[in-house]
């Protein structure tokens, strides 16, 4: 039987030999895409143990009752983080959307791949985007915190 010093025949050295070749391949044949490299760089991004993560409270896709007739209503949607309420209105021409308390804010309409919106709400509290054109969540800024809302399909 053949053995080395390591142990037995198939050392640590040969597979991270192997693991290392098969990264290569890998690499090659089935190259990372860039936008989901952003995506993961995005998501990583989120480890700041400041930012607080505001929970979706109200979505009227969910919760409200259907009104006979309106066709295309805006959904309506709330988030809460600590004493900061988020209220935002998603229609075809745009989000709308009031901090409350309210206060200024440096807002980021996050949006996947490409790279987001940012925008500031006025000492009301308010603040206007364009309307994503997919999955989003919005970054907010405010004189004491960084909040961040739970992704979103339009």
């Amino acid at each position: 039987m053949s053995e080395t010093v390591d142990g037995p025949r198939g050392s640590d050295a040969d597979a991270d030999l192997l693991e290392e070749e098969l990264r290569q391949a890998a690499a090659v044949l089935d190259p990372l895409p860039p936008a989901l490299l952003q995506i993961a760089v995005d998501a990583y991004a989120l480890h700041d143990l400041d930012t607080k993560v505001a929970e979706l409270t109200f979505d009227s896709l969910v919760d409200a009752v259907p009104v006979r007739g309106a066709e295309g209503p805006p959904r309506m949607l709330t988030f809460s983080a600590g004493e900061v309420t988020v209220d935002v209105e998603v229609t075809a021409h745009g989000l709308m959307g009031q901090l409350m308390p309210p206060q200024p804010a440096r807002i980021e309409v996050l949006g996947g791949p490409r790279p987001g919106s940012s925008l500031t709400a006025d000492e009301m509290g308010r603040f206007t985007a364009a309307p994503p054109s997919g999955p989003f969540a919005l970054r907010l800024r405010t004189a004491g915190d960084v909040i961040e809302t739970e992704w979103l399909r339009t």
